[in-house]
């Protein structure tokens, strides 16, 4: 059974090739998802049995906020684009990736699978969620017409090597990773955006590829869309400390409370997960971050920053 994984090179892509050593891995530089016929000749030209689909335009809370429209319409291209190309070359079988902050702002905790469009996401998401939401739309109506199994996972805040390190449009565990690293290399204060007080589910990104590899070997048995998440929350000081704590440089740390915290709470409800896959161990949060920042210091020069 052959494979294609979109955004391969990226995060989540970059931890399943290690689950999917005979998979076809494309990128950017393989086609323009958001351009129809360049999707369309891709998948045309491999035929897999399955597609799993990471790649999108992505970007931390500032990006998010400051191009909206853009994180809508490239979303919407690459993600229409993608599944009808898969629908016309009858590929059966399709995994796409959504996330946790595309579900309502105003809504009760913890957040279940079943309420992902019963109001509007926050606004400092708002493009990217609805073009995100759409996603899991199109899938389910493409598996009910087609009785193809076409399913979506919604992992929490993924972080881990080969992420955007980048400090104005990375996610918040890379981008004070780098912060804090700039601190160190310069003998600057580590600066944290926002109080800390917000708080979150993170995850690996080796453990989401580990348990997409785990959903994928079971297409018609688990419950599409699927929350990936550890139940567990921590605050953004929590991180921060830890990252600060590495490069040494927690003792000149400030937080920024005149920039926004985002949303202060999102737990996400892991029960269907941990109802199909109960024996998974996830990876701990200061190991991952202890890898992660292990691997931006080593690979400072390439890192995607």
């Amino acid at each position: 059974m052959s494979t294609l994984i979109t955004g391969s090179t990226g995060l989540v892509g970059s931890a399943l090739k290690n689950f999917f050593p005979n998979a076809i891995c494309v990128s950017s530089k393989d086609a323009n998802l958001t351009d129809p016929e360049s999707t369309f000749r891709l998948i045309q030209a491999y035929k897999p049995d399955i597609v799993i689909h990471l790649a999108a335009n992505v970007g931390g809370l500032f990006k998010n906020m400051n191009d909206n429209v853009d994180m809508f319409t490239k979303n919407i291209y690459i993600n229409t684009n993608i599944v009808d190309a898969c629908v016309k070359n009858q590929v059966t079988k399709f995994i796409g990736c959504l996330s946790t902050c595309i579900f309502p702002a105003k809504i009760e905790y913890p957040i279940h699978e079943n309420v992902l469009h019963n109001g509007e996401p926050h606004e400092s998401n708002f493009g990217y969620a609805y073009a995100k939401r759409m996603l899991e739309v199109h899938c389910r109506v493409v598996s009910e017409q087609y009785g193809y199994k076409y399913k979506c996972v919604i992992p929490t805040n993924i972080y881990g090597p080969h992420d955007n390190f980048s400090l104005t449009d990375g996610h918040v565990i890379p981008a004070l990773i780098h912060k804090a690293y700039i601190a160190k290399r310069d003998g600057t204060n580590f600066s944290v955006a926002g109080s800390g007080l917000p708080e979150r589910q993170f995850i690996y990104s080796a453990d989401l590829a580990h348990l997409i590899y785990k959903l994928n070997h079971h297409m018609y048995d688990w419950v599409s869309p699927m929350t990936i998440a550890e139940q567990t929350e921590h605050s953004i000081y929590d991180v921060a400390k830890i990252i600060g704590e590495y490069f040494g440089v927690w003792e000149r740390t400030e937080f920024n409370t005149n920039l926004p915290d985002g949303q202060h709470k999102k737990p996400a409800d892991n029960e269907r997960l941990i109802r199909y896959i109960n024996d998974f161990k996830f990876t701990p949060l200061e190991v991952g971050l202890r890898d992660t920042m292990d691997w931006f210091v080593k690979n400072y020069d390439k890192a995607r920053k």
